[in-house]
């Protein structure tokens, strides 16, 4: 990824925080530390990867994308949003109970969420069936899904990664949000799934470790998963918790708590100084 693309992406991924910041300070509920972590994947993704049609949400040759980590709407809301699929007005309604946008994404409610996510280890067989599907169909989509690190303690994702490989599903990447950090605590303080590239290695997956806050690697990753043939590609992405916002980065308190007006403006200024100083790089 050449530097002034680099550039862009990166003022884009601090807007997206912002934001994603704002759409929870706006309900008083959300949970932000993995929304954070996550952002830079989605913003290459959705700006640079996919393809998809704004004006054509269910367009049938689009791109899919599974949030599997389904509780980090703050993160998802602000890119489809930003993206184009629904007026950014509309995050100023997150988590009220007139509003199409819940704490975890609805399909059939929200323009550009291709499956409901929530229930922690069930969004990677949804993505599976979606692959296979798109095997059966003869159709050339990709399927990417996002999986949290601590939902990898979840059985169904280890059946669902055995499947993708028996199939030999190639049209299938999926990341894995490394902030090693879950609502308890450290992952290996609750129930460690390390080391996770080992495991899916034997399961029949190819694996690819990035720094997920480097979009000239996340671009590079998926580019790469894009060209094998024959397995599935799990980018474990190295990412950190709060990322963006200094007193809430490597804290599992952040899971889900929500800053207080002066922790967000805190916040907000952080993000408006990063933006303004990589403006005039």
């Amino acid at each position: 990824m050449e530097k002034n693309k680099q550039k862009k992406f990166k003022i884009l991924a601090e807007e997206l925080r912002l934001m994603a910041l704002q759409t929870v300070n706006y309900a008083d509920s959300g949970h932000l530390g993995g929304s954070l972590s996550v952002i830079d994947i989605l913003t290459d993704l959705y700006f640079n990867e996919m393809n998809i049609k704004t004006d054509n949400p269910r367009w049938e040759e689009r791109d899919r994308l599974v949030l599997s980590k389904g509780h980090c709407t703050p993160a998802l809301y602000s890119v489809l949003a930003k993206r184009g699929f629904f007026p950014v007005e509309e995050l100023k309604n997150f988590r009220t109970i007139s509003s199409f946008l819940s704490g975890h994404a609805e399909m059939n409610l929200v323009p550009g969420v291709d499956m409901s996510t929530g229930s922690l280890g069930q969004g990677l067989s949804a993505a599976v069936g979606m692959a296979i599907a798109g095997k059966i169909d003869q159709k050339d989509y990709t399927v990417y899904a996002i999986l949290g690190d601590g939902e990898v303690q979840e059985g169904q994702v280890w059946e669902a990664a055995m499947a993708a490989a028996n199939y030999q599903l190639d049209n299938l990447i999926v990341f894995i949000d490394n902030n090693n950090l879950q609502i308890d605590g450290e992952l290996k303080e609750v129930m460690s799934p390390y080391p996770i590239n080992d495991k899916f290695k034997a399961f029949g997956w190819e694996i690819r470790q990035i720094d997920g806050h480097n979009f000239e690697e996340i671009e590079s990753a998926v580019l790469a998963a894009q060209g094998l043939q024959g397995k599935p590609v799990l980018i474990l992405a190295r990412t950190v918790k709060g990322k963006g916002v200094s007193f809430m980065e490597n804290n599992a308190y952040w899971h889900g708590k929500v800053p207080d007006q002066e922790q967000f403006k805190k916040a907000v200024n952080e993000i408006n100084q990063r933006i303004k100083l990589l403006g005039v790089e």
